[in-house]
């Protein structure tokens, strides 16, 4: 049901005029409908009016039929629906998750991904940490070495500084851009819990690039 009211609300709020700079800022990867953020998420609110808390079953099944849409919007509906509702994923969903990080893969679904909805589920259930590090190996998709990299995100003082350090010192020569400026984002946002161990961090590792230092040591002077 709520996949043919969303189709519906949002195809009425369809603007090609709008459509085609929203494509040419993502690099022409996906369609759009040309509905913006902030008329988005009111659609959001409208889409979902009335329809009960979904079940784990039901959430990952709308957010896979999302992605199967053509136009980028939806995906930013499933992943606002995920996020909403993340307290109700259980270490069942990784598999789904894993699959929407690494299907039309770029960094506006992945990052909402993994601050908002891989980092409230590994800390619900911290035997997950172990999948973050399997994500963080050799050869892995670099959209989900981004994901483990940025999942912490919002942990503050709650962030596991080793495995945080590992995973950027892992990553340091990587030279994705990506994954350069998400150990400098990760790194920021714990520099506002550690500052002085960030500092550390980044001094007693001169092999970090240029990006990722500048990102890290942002708010620090």
């Amino acid at each position: 049901m709520i996949l043919q009211r969303l189709e519906h609300i949002f195809g009425a709020a369809a603007d090609p005029g709008q459509a085609a700079p929203m494509r040419a800022y993502m690099r022409n990867r996906f369609e759009f409908l040309g509905i913006t953020s902030v008329p988005r998420r009111e659609l959001t609110l409208d889409v979902l009016r009335g329809t009960p808390r979904p079940g784990e079953p039901d959430l990952l099944a709308t957010a896979r039929a999302c992605w199967a849409l053509p136009e980028r919007e939806y995906q930013y509906f499933a992943c606002d629906y995920l996020r909403k509702h993340a307290a109700v994923l259980t270490p069942a969903a990784v598999p789904v998750l894993r699959e929407l990080i690494t299907t039309k893969s770029w960094w506006d679904t992945v990052d909402t991904l993994a601050a908002n909805v891989c980092g409230p589920l590994v800390a619900a259930h911290p035997a997950l940490v172990s999948t973050m590090d399997t994500w963080t190996a050799p050869g892995t998709d670099l959209w989900l070495v981004r994901t483990a990299l940025l999942h912490q995100l919002r942990y503050r003082d709650r962030t596991d500084r080793a495995r945080l350090f590992d995973y950027c010192e892992r990553w340091s020569h990587e030279r994705d851009c990506f994954i350069r400026k998400g150990i400098g984002w990760a790194l920021r946002e714990y520099a506002k819990s550690d500052p002085a161990g960030v500092r550390e961090f980044v001094t007693a590792h001169p092999g970090l690039s240029p990006l990722s230092v500048r990102e890290a040591l942002k708010n620090l002077g």
